[in-house]
Formats: C-alpha cells, structure tokens, sequence
C-alpha cells in the first residue's frame, strides 16, 4: 500500500510538472510563430503569392472561356472574377497602388 501511494504521488506530481512545462513550450512557440508572421518580409511575400494567384486565376479564366465559349457555369465565372477583384481597391488599383488590367 505505501509504495502505491508513493507511485500515485510521484505520478501525480510528474503531471503536474510535465504539463507545466509543456505549457510553457506551447507559449512559445506561439510567440515565435506569432512574430514569424509578423514579419514585414513574411507578410510582403505572402501578399506577392496571393497576388500572382489571383492574376493567373484570371488568365487560365480567361484561357478557358475563350476554348469553352459561353459553356463556364455562372458560379465559376463568379468566383474567378471575386476572386480577381479581391486584391484591387475601389478604383481598380491593386495593394501597390498599380493597376492590374
């Protein structure tokens, strides 16, 4: 019986300490993936990505209909042109200030 209550303790204890620490790795890392985001390089290559998605979007779009003809669903020609016109503001500009035509 004592050594039982001996092994719950030190299990008990070892939890309590394990998930602690593991608490603390887990701040951490969301710190760091956090600033990782952050970073004003990360940011401008993740826009650069998203913008060169969009305009190949729009020309495999517009590939596409010119073989298809008028046959590309409503829905699809939607959201290729929602998403074309994601990246540009009011006036046709794009995030850089260019336009994208």
């Amino acid at each position: 019986m004592r050594y039982r209550l001996t092994f719950i303790a030190g299990l008990a204890l070892g939890y309590v300490i394990g998930t602690r620490a593991g608490r603390e790795r887990y701040e951490q890392l969301k710190k760091s993936a956090r600033q990782f985001a952050q970073n004003p390089a990360v940011r401008n290559t993740a826009e650069s990505a998203a913008q060169s998605g969009r305009d190949l979007a729009g020309k495999a779009y517009h590939a596409v209909s010119e073989k298809v003809g008028k046959k590309v669903p409503a829905p699809v020609a939607d959201r290729v042109r929602s998403l074309r016109d994601r990246g540009r503001g009011r006036n046709g500009e794009d995030d850089w200030g260019t336009s994208n035509t």
